[in-house]
């Protein structure tokens, strides 16, 4: 797992002009052997013509001798000339894909920080509740709570008139019990949520009972709420981490749609947002940038000078000679790196068709 500091350790290293490389893997061997992983790793070395280097042995080591393969996703990060490694397993898979640059290759991690960042989720039912803490996929804390048992009217006595026994004063008392029951439920929910903060909350259960549950929780953790499902309440917890991680998609698809509106907005309103791969750049050696708008896949060459923090794309933008700057295979990423290091925020779009036609790239600016 990896978190903020973490990640912004990784966009300030500095290399002194050695390469570093990157590497994603889906490590998840409910899929294929841990065998098969490792071939395909040496296979990506061996396309980029790097394998038998330092970097490949330190990586091919780890994976050999360290990583214990619990998780379905790893991202690793050498630069042995500048005796550099760094490993974070993920309880999230990735797709395989190797970088070699200047900077590690930091849109991946990014893109999980943010993505599945501290979700919950709670089962509810009559009798009481399951509460689920979750973080970058994996399970952080669980609780519960068990109210008074309902028991049933038997068939006969339920539609008895009123002071027959059973009759409707059985009912009023199954539905106090209910209530007292989803009250406290929703106390419980609040004290363990106040410990575990979330961003995103989804309830499940059935309908009448989620929506009875969430007009009694406070008015924080219902702007919180961000999805329902249905779910049996003896569900296991990997049905429950599969329904929230399907709604925490939705969620996020939603939000990127909104973000991207808001990007539009504010170029035609105020002028605090850029779009285009060139002007996007200069706000980001101008240290300007709040939150960088990426298209997922995006990549574009360019020109890097590490030691000014400065990245362009197209040479006649740049007050630096040619002889000055490296050349590179993504000036994207590096301005993801850039962004982060300087205190602004990354966010990666997927399938946006109107990101896409403002170039594939934009920010929010400070000023």
């Amino acid at each position: 797992m990896i978190d903020q500091a973490q990640l912004e350790n990784l966009c300030s290293f500095e290399s002194d002009g050695e390469k570093v490389i990157s590497v994603y893997l889906d490590t998840d061997t409910a899929k294929e052997s841990s065998e098969s992983i490792k071939l395909q790793l040496k296979g990506m070395l061996r396309d980029a013509q790097y394998q038998s280097t330092p970097d490949a042995e330190n990586i091919e080591r780890y994976l050999d001798l360290s990583y214990d393969w619990s998780t379905p996703g790893v991202a690793l990060f050498s630069c042995a000339a500048a005796g550099f490694f760094q490993a974070f397993p993920t309880a999230v898979s990735f797709r395989n894909r190797l970088r070699i640059g200047p900077k590690p290759y930091i849109k991946p991690l990014a893109h999980l920080l943010d993505y599945y960042a501290n979700y919950g989720a709670v089962l509810v039912d009559k009798i009481g509740a399951r509460f689920f803490k979750y973080h970058q996929g994996e399970l952080q804390a669980t609780d519960g709570y068990l109210g008074e048992d309902i028991h049933k009217l038997k068939d006969g006595r339920g539609s008895s008139a009123v002071g027959m026994r059973g009759g409707l004063g059985g009912a009023r008392r199954e539905e106090e019990a209910a209530n007292r029951n989803m009250r406290e439920a929703a106390a419980a929910a609040t004290k363990f949520f106040n410990k575990w903060p979330v961003r995103r909350l989804f309830i499940g259960g059935t309908a009448e009972t989620v929506a009875s549950f969430s007009d009694l929780l406070p008015k924080q953790l219902q702007s919180c709420i961000a999805g329902t499902f249905s779910l049996d309440m003896n569900a296991g917890e990997h049905e429950v981490r599969k329904q929230a991680l399907l709604l925490l998609q939705e969620t996020n698809a939603k939000r990127e749609e909104k973000m991207v509106e808001s990007l539009i907005s504010a170029l035609g309103q105020n002028g605090n947002a850029v779009v285009g791969l060139d002007e996007t750049l200069q706000a980001v050696n101008q240290r300007r940038v709040q939150t960088l708008i990426i298209s997922d896949g995006f990549r574009a060459p360019g020109y890097f000078d590490e030691s000014a923090g400065f990245v362009v794309a197209n040479l006649t933008q740049s007050p630096l000679p040619a002889d000055e700057l490296m050349p590179v295979d993504d000036v994207v990423d590096l301005a993801m790196n850039l962004t982060i290091s300087n205190g602004g925020h990354a966010e990666v779009v997927s399938d946006n068709e109107n990101l896409e036609e403002y170039g594939r790239i934009g920010a929010l600016l400070r000023y």
